[in-house]
């Protein structure tokens, strides 16, 4: 029997949605499809956020930065669609963003 590997897609910005991610949204993507690593990094931003999302049945994490947390859903909702966001949950950051 063969096993199948099957590869996971993963949810890309293109350059002209990473441009108007701050003017739109007034958001800032530090991490996209981030790793453990990335997710529980302490130098990003104390206001970042973790958003958990899935796209087609594949669970992604990314770390998020916006002025408000609905401006964080907003930008995911019109990227991802109603049912992708599962939850956005504070970061592990602990850098002041205004330094």
């Amino acid at each position: 029997m063969r096993n199948a590997i099957k590869k996971r897609k993963m949810v890309e910005w293109t350059n002209e949605e990473k441009e108007k991610i701050n003017s739109v949204y007034g958001c800032e993507l530090i991490y996209t499809n981030a790793t453990l690593e990335q997710i529980k990094d302490t130098s990003v931003p104390n206001d970042a956020y973790l958003v958990y999302y899935q796209v087609n049945n594949d669970n992604y994490v990314d770390v998020c930065r916006g002025r408000k947390r609905v401006d964080i859903f907003d930008l995911y909702y019109d990227k991802l669609g109603s049912k992708a966001i599962k939850k956005i949950d504070f970061g592990y950051g602990r850098t002041n963003p205004r330094l």
